[in-house]
C-alpha cells in the first residue's frame, strides 16, 4: 500500500496517524524519527484546524460538535512528543513543550473544560507553597484515576452493547428504537471525549511542573558553566572521574575478598580421588565450610571485623538449626570411618585365619618346648581322666536344696 503523502491527507487521516504514534511512544519507547514524524503530523494538523475554524474563542465546550472534541488534543499530544525529542539543546525543547502545553491549558480554560480547583489553586499560587503544592496534587490524582475508571467503564459498556447489537442483528433485524440508539451512542462518545480531555489537562498539569523544574535545574548548570568556563569545569570533572577510576583500581586487591565470587566447593573432586585410589583419606584437605548468615545485609556481605559486627550479622537467624559442615565434608567423614572400619576387619579375618595360639601368645619362660616330652604328656592325660571321673559340681550334692 503506497502511503499518502502528508499535503494529500485529511484532517481525520492525520490526526489518526499522529495519535497512534503518541499511543506507541506513551506505551514504549520509540526511535527518534518517528518522534519527529509524529510532531510533523500534529503541526500540521494544527494548521489545518486553524484554516477551518473549528474552535472559535466566543464559543464553549457546549457548542464544539462531538466530531471536532478529539481535535483539541492535538496541541496536548504535541507537548508531549515534543518533549521526547532528544536534542542538543535541551532548554530550547524545554520551552517548545511548555508553550504548546499551555496553549493546550489556556484553550480549555476558555472552552470551561478546566475543573475549578485548578483555577483557584493557580490564583492562590502565592499561598503555603508545601501544603497546598501536596493538596492540589492529592486532588489531580484522584481526578486522574476516575477519569481513567470512567474511560474503562464506557469502553467495557459500548463492547457489551456492540456484541449485543450484532447478536439480535443475526436472530431478527430490529427497525424500532435505532435512532435512540444512535442518540445513545453519540451522547456516551461525547462524555469519553470529555473525560479523555479531562484526563490529559491532568497529566498536562504534572508534566508542566516537571518540565519547569528541569529547565531550572539546566538554566542553573548553564549558568554556572557561563561563570566559571565551560571547558575549564569540564576538564575538572573528567580528572574527578579519572582519579575515582585510579583508586578504585588501587584499591581492588583490597576489596576482591569482598567482591569476588564464593569459592565452589572442591571435596567432591577430592572424594573422586580418593575413590579412584589417587588420594588417600588421612591427607590433608584444605576445605572449610563456612555457615549460612541471614542478617542484615549491609553486614552480611563483608568479613565482620569485630565481634560487634559478627554478633549484628546474625541476627534474623533462621528457626531450624544450621548444618556444621556440606554435603562433600559428610561424605568424607563417612569414608574415613568406612575406611577404619574396613581395616579393623582385614585385621580380625587374618587373626582368625592364622594359629593365633602360637603366634600371638607369648611363650613361658619356665615352659619347656618340647612336645613329645613324656611326662607332660601323661600328667596332661591323667588330667583328662580326673575331669571324665570327676564332671563339674560332683560332691556338692547338699548344697542343692533337693539334695
Amino acid at each position: 500500500m503506497v502511503e499518502l503523502n502528508m499535503e494529500e491527507m485529511s484532517l481525520p487521516a492525520l490526526y489518526e496517524k499522529s495519535r497512534k504514534i503518541h499511543q506507541a511512544a506513551s506505551d514504549s519507547s520509540v526511535d527518534q524519527d518517528t518522534l519527529k514524524k509524529g510532531c510533523e503530523l500534529l503541526n500540521k494538523c494544527e494548521e489545518m484546524i486553524g484554516k477551518l475554524g473549528l474552535f472559535s474563542v466566543n464559543e464553549s465546550k457546549d457548542d464544539i460538535s462531538t466530531n471536532n472534541l478529539k481535535y483539541i488534543l492535538v496541541l496536548y499530544y504535541l507537548g508531549e512528543l515534543t518533549e521526547k525529542i532528544a536534542e542538543e539543546d535541551r532548554i530550547q525543547v524545554l520551552k517548545s513543550s511548555q508553550a504548546k502545553l499551555k496553549e493546550f491549558i489556556s484553550f480549555c480554560e476558555v472552552m470551561e473544560l478546566v475543573p475549578a480547583d485548578e483555577l483557584e489553586s493557580s490564583a492562590q499560587a502565592m499561598g503555603n507553597a508545601s501544603t497546598d503544592r501536596r493538596a492540589k496534587k492529592i486532588a489531580r490524582f484522584k481526578r486522574q484515576k476516575a477519569a481513567e475508571s470512567k474511560l474503562l467503564e464506557i469502553r467495557e459498556r459500548k463492547e457489551r452493547r456492540g456484541r449485543s447489537t450484532r447478536a439480535s442483528a443475526l436472530s431478527t433485524p430490529v427497525e424500532v428504537g435505532e435512532d435512540d440508539m444512535e442518540d445513545d451512542d453519540g451522547e456516551e462518545e461525547r462524555e469519553a471525549w470529555l473525560i479523555t480531555i479531562s484526563l490529559a489537562l491532568c497529566k498536562s498539569f504534572d508534566l508542566l511542573e516537571m518540565l519547569k523544574k528541569e529547565e531550572e535545574m539546566l538554566s542553573a548548570i548553564r549558568e554556572r558553566q557561563s561563570q566559571e568556563g565551560g571547558n575549564e569545569l569540564s576538564q575538572s570533572i573528567l580528572d574527578e572521574r579519572a582519579k575515582k577510576a585510579e583508586a578504585w583500581h588501587r584499591d581492588a586487591a583490597t576489596r576482591a575478598r569482598y567482591t569476588k565470587p564464593t569459592v565452589p566447593i572442591t571435596c567432591a573432586t577430592f572424594a573422586q580421588d580418593v575413590l579412584e585410589g589417587r588420594a588417600d583419606v588421612s591427607q590433608f584437605h584444605d576445605h572449610k565450610h563456612q555457615p549460612m548468615l541471614f542478617g542484615p545485609a549491609s553486614l552480611v556481605g563483608k568479613n565482620p571485623t569485630s565481634e560487634r559486627e559478627r554478633i549484628a550479622a546474625q541476627v534474623f537467624q533462621p528457626y531450624h538449626r544450621l548444618p556444621t559442615m556440606s554435603i562433600e565434608e559428610a561424605g568424607l567423614k563417612e569414608m574415613e570411618i568406612m575406611n577404619t572400619w574396613q581395616e579393623s576387619n582385614k585385621k580380625l579375618m587374618e587373626e582368625a585365619n592364622s594359629s593365633w595360639y602360637n603366634d600371638n601368645k607369648p611363650p613361658r619362660p619356665d615352659e619347656e618346648e618340647d612336645e613329645d616330652d613324656d611326662a607332660a604328656q601323661d600328667k596332661a592325660r591323667a588330667w583328662d581322666d580326673w575331669k571324665d571321673d570327676n564332671p563339674r559340681g560332683a560332691g556338692n550334692k547338699k548344697l542343692t536344696p533337693c539334695g
